[in-house]
C-alpha cells in the first residue's frame, strides 16, 4: 500500500492551472516537440490521456446510461489505453495477473519497436467500438472522429511506417484480449435477469412521481417528445435540475446502453458481477444500518427527522451543494463521469507525465466500478426504504427533498461510496493537494475549490442528505465501504516497475 503517498515526482512552485479545449492544443504541442527533438518516436504528451478522460465524460451524458453502467464502460476502457501504454513504457507494469479473470494479455515483441499512443489507440479503438457498439451515432461518431484526430497528429510526427503497422497490430490483440475478459464478467447474464423486489414497511419501493420529470435537450441527437408521455407535463416552478428526464427514446432491443429508467429499479443484479480488484464483495462489509422502526424515540426513526429537519432549512449554499453533486444520469457524466472530469483538470493543474495521468486514470476507475459492485450488492441485499417514502408515511406527507431521488434502493449511499474510494485514490498518488473543480461550468455553477480531495468527497456525500435522499447513516456507510475499496485496489495493483538497485 503507497501509505506515504505516491513517488512520483511532482513540480517544484504552486501549479499552474490551464485550460484545456478541444484537440487543438493537443495536436500544436505534440507537433512542437516533434520539429524540437528530430526523434521517430517523440515522447507520449499527457494530454492524450486527459483527452480522452474529458471525452468520456461527455458520451457517458449523451448517452443517458445509469451511474453502475458508466463505471462498467469507464473501467474496461481504462484499462485498454493503460495496457496500450504501459507495451512501451519503462515505469508502468501490465495489470495482466492483478485484476481477477484476466491472466495474461499480449506482449511486445523485443525485436520490434512500438510508439505507446498507437499502441493505446488501436487498443482504445477495438474496446471502444465493442462497448459503445449499442451507442447513438453521435456518440459512435465522436469517438471516431477523437480517435482519427489523434492519430493523425501522432503519424504526423513521423513514426516510421513498420513502427505505426507493428503498433496497431498489438493494440488491435490487446484491445481483443480485454473484451474477452470482459466478457466474463457476468453482465450479459443480468440484462434480462428478472427483479423482485420484497414487500414490507421497511423496504424500498420507487414512489417518484411522472410529473416530476422534464424532457430536455442535452445532446446533439434530436429530441422526441409523445404528447402522450407523462413526463412531458411541466409544473410550475419546477424547470430546474431536480425535474430532468431525457425522452430521446432507444430501441428497446438495446441492452448494454440502454436509457436509464427512472420508473424501474436500476440494475439491481449489479452485485453479482465480477470485481475488478477485490476478491468478494464480502471483502468491505458495511455498518449495518439502524434498526428498522417507526417508533419517534428510534435511532431509524432519528435518521428520518435530520433528513427531515435539515430539508425544510437548507442555506442557499447547501442548496447550491445539492445540485454542484446532484450528477443525474442524462444531464452530466453521472458521479463517476464527475471524478474522470476532476482527474482530468489535474493532468493540467499539477503538469502530470503520460504515465502519472494513465496511473491515475485506471487505479481511480477501477476503484469506483469495485465501488459499485460492492455498494450495489449492499443496496439489494438491504433493500433499505429511501427517506422521502418513511417521511411521507410517518413524519410529513406534504415535505419534498430538493432533488428527485433515484431509483434504487437507500443503503448505502453510492456517491458517497465511490467519491470516498475516488478520492482514496487520488489521495495516495497526489498526497494533500488542493485544487479546483471547474466540471460543471456548463451548468452554471461557479468553479469549487477545495483543499483536498477528502473534503471534495465528505461534500458530495454531505449533498446527499441536503438533497434529501439519502438517511445519514447511508452517507456513512457509502465512504466506509469507499475508502475500503481504495485502499484494497491501491494494495493489489501495482502499477510501477520495481526501481532498479
Amino acid at each position: 500500500m503507497r501509505g506515504g503517498g505516491h513517488p512520483w515526482t511532482r513540480p517544484q512552485g504552486r501549479p499552474r492551472l490551464v485550460a484545456i479545449r478541444g484537440i487543438s492544443p493537443f495536436i500544436a504541442a505534440t507537433l512542437l516537440v516533434s520539429a524540437a527533438c528530430g526523434r521517430s518516436t517523440p515522447p507520449a504528451d499527457p494530454q492524450f490521456v486527459s483527452e480522452w478522460m474529458r471525452t468520456y465524460y461527455g458520451l457517458i451524458r449523451a448517452e443517458r446510461i445509469s451511474p453502475p453502467v458508466a463505471s462498467r464502460v469507464l473501467a474496461y476502457a481504462a484499462v485498454g489505453l493503460y495496457e496500450g501504454l504501459a507495451t512501451s513504457s519503462p515505469g508502468l507494469v501490465s495489470l495482466a495477473g492483478r485484476l481477477n479473470g484476466l491472466d495474461s494479455l499480449p506482449r511486445p515483441d523485443p525485436k520490434r519497436r512500438y510508439d505507446p499512443i498507437l499502441v493505446a489507440l488501436a487498443a482504445e479503438r477495438i474496446v471502444l467500438d465493442s462497448l459503445f457498439a449499442e451507442g447513438l451515432p453521435a456518440t459512435r461518431a465522436a469517438l471516431a472522429t477523437l480517435a482519427d484526430s489523434l492519430q493523425a497528429a501522432r503519424v504526423a510526427l513521423g513514426i516510421p511506417r513498420a513502427v505505426r503497422a507493428d503498433s496497431r497490430d498489438l493494440g488491435v490483440r490487446l484491445g481483443a484480449a480485454i473484451l474477452a475478459w470482459a466478457a466474463g464478467d457476468g453482465f450479459d447474464g443480468i440484462r434480462t435477469k428478472a427483479f423482485r423486489p420484497p414487500t414490507g414497511p421497511q423496504f424500498w419501493i420507487n414512489d417518484s412521481r411522472a410529473d416530476e420529470y422534464t424532457p430536455q435537450n442535452l445532446s446533439a441527437v434530436r429530441d422526441f417528445v409523445a404528447l402522450d408521455n407523462p413526463a412531458a407535463t411541466l409544473r410550475g416552478g419546477e424547470a430546474s435540475e431536480r425535474a430532468l428526464a431525457v425522452t430521446r427514446p432507444k430501441a428497446a432491443s438495446i441492452r448494454t446502453l440502454k436509457a436509464v429508467n427512472p420508473t424501474g429499479a436500476t440494475e439491481p443484479w449489479w452485485g453479482t458481477l465480477r470485481p475488478f480488484a477485490l476478491r468478494s464483495t464480502d471483502e468491505c462489509p458495511a455498518p449495518p444500518p439502524a434498526a428498522w422502526s417507526t417508533s419517534p424515540g428510534s435511532g431509524f426513526y432519528a435518521e428520518a427527522k435530520r433528513v427531515y429537519d435539515v430539508g425544510r432549512a437548507l442555506t442557499e449554499e447547501q442548496r447550491q451543494t445539492v445540485l454542484y453533486w446532484a450528477d443525474n444520469p442524462g444531464q452530466t457524466g453521472t458521479p463517476m463521469g464527475h471524478w474522470l472530469a476532476i482527474g482530468s483538470q489535474l493532468v493540467n493543474q499539477l503538469r502530470l507525465s503520460t504515465d502519472q495521468a494513465a496511473e491515475m486514470f485506471v487505479l481511480m476507475t477501477l476503484a469506483q466500478a469495485d465501488a459499485f459492485i460492492v455498494i450495489w450488492h449492499e443496496k439489494y441485499h438491504q433493500n433499505l426504504i429511501r427517506p422521502v417514502t418513511y417521511i411521507h408515511r410517518h413524519i410529513d406527507a406534504r415535505w419534498t427533498p430538493a432533488i428527485i431521488t433515484p431509483p434504487f434502493p437507500e443503503y448505502p449511499s453510492g456517491h458517497s461510496g465511490q467519491s470516498a474510494a475516488a478520492a482514496t485514490v487520488l489521495s495516495a498518488l497526489l498526497g494533500p493537494v488542493a485544487f479546483e473543480d471547474s466540471t460543471n461550468l456548463a451548468l452554471g455553477h461557479a468553479v469549487r475549490r477545495y483543499t483536498s480531495f477528502q473534503e471534495a468527497a465528505d461534500e458530495a456525500a454531505e449533498s446527499r442528505l441536503y438533497g434529501g435522499i439519502h438517511f445519514p447513516m447511508g452517507n456513512e456507510g457509502g465512504k466506509v465501504l469507499g475508502r475500503c475499496v481504495g485502499r484494497i485496489v491501491l494494495e493489489r495493483l501495482r502499477t510501477r516497475a520495481a526501481p532498479v538497485q
